[in-house]
């Protein structure tokens, strides 16, 4: 069976100031995500799910569902505020989504497969996908997970702090802890993070998770699991995030593996709106060197 590919694109692009989601970069218009889809086609994805608020799904249906109809099976996600929370009642004045980990489960119904995570809004390159299929296919299991690990420096913005999963490796390059540190920044010839923990100062070689997962669907079940306990402790604050780090540092700490997945792709991403014109001009680049077609999927 071929694995599937789950896309989190619920959240409302904040800091970004626009729904960036569905932003064209391409020079036909294509959207980042775009691109992760005909990677993850030609990779040997067998279908795309699609994590979105239900009131974005007018909006997803009438852009992908004309392009991709034919080429890969898709389905529609909502990542709702109540959704396997297990009768547990959010404070009246929360607005923010439970965070990335709450939004995977919300696919527990649709992916039966083994199964990719990606970011909407990031690009993660063809050999990225590829190493990914390899190992959903040969390697996964509910033992085993993976992520496909870059390198920090490689993935800040000169626009603003970004956020990352900090990867801790044992001496097999597998992960040993991930943290997901906040308000990261080059200054100067240093990376600094700002988020009153330690260490301040990250190593110029620190490997990072972009939140390219790879996991068996005992995710699911795992993870609601953890999802209660968070609920429990958390579901008061208003502004608490159950992160897919959180479930991954418990999997690692009560024994389950995750492989730390190299590629020699480039990542870009659209955190700010100054980053637009790089990405564009990261895309131009890609398809003068015949990566990428001029029109992703042709008229």
């Amino acid at each position: 069976m071929k694995p599937t590919l789950v896309i989190l694109a619920a959240g409302m692009a904040s800091r970004y100031g626009s729904m960036k989601q569905v932003e064209g970069f391409g020079p036909s218009g294509e959207t980042i995500m775009d691109y992760s889809i005909f990677d993850s086609i030609r990779s040997g994805f067998g279908k795309v799910v699609f994590i979105i608020r239900k009131e974005f799904a007018d909006n997803f249906k009438s852009i992908f569902e004309p392009k991709l109809k034919g080429r890969i099976e898709t389905a529609y996600v909502f990542q709702e505020m109540n959704s396997f929370t297990g009768g547990f009642k959010a404070p009246a004045e929360r607005t923010k989504p439970w965070g990335t980990a709450h939004a995977v489960l919300c696919a527990k119904d649709v992916v039966k497969e083994n199964f990719a995570v990606i970011n909407a809004d990031d690009f993660y390159g063809h050999n990225a996908f590829k190493n990914s299929v390899t190992f959903l296919n040969a390697g996964c299991t509910p033992e085993n997970y993976a992520i496909i690990g870059y390198d920090l420096l490689k993935t800040l913005s000169e626009h603003g702090t970004v956020n990352r999963g900090v990867c801790g490796l044992n001496h097999a390059g597998a992960l040993t802890t991930i943290t997901e540190r906040i308000n990261i920044s080059k200054q100067g010839d240093k990376i600094i993070c700002e988020d009153g923990l330690e260490p301040r100062e990250l190593s110029l070689n620190t490997r990072v998770s972009m939140n390219f997962w790879c996991f068996d669907p005992s995710f699911f079940d795992y993870t609601q699991k953890l999802f209660a306990e968070f609920l429990s402790q958390h579901g008061n604050e208003l502004k608490s995030e159950f992160f897919i780090p959180i479930v991954a540092d418990r999997f690692i700490k009560e024994g389950g593996k995750i492989d730390v997945i190299p590629t020699n792709s480039s990542w870009f991403g659209v955190t700010y709106k100054e980053d637009a014109p790089y990405v564009a001009e990261n895309l131009n680049r890609l398809i003068s060197d015949g990566e990428y077609p001029g029109d992703l999927w042709g008229s």
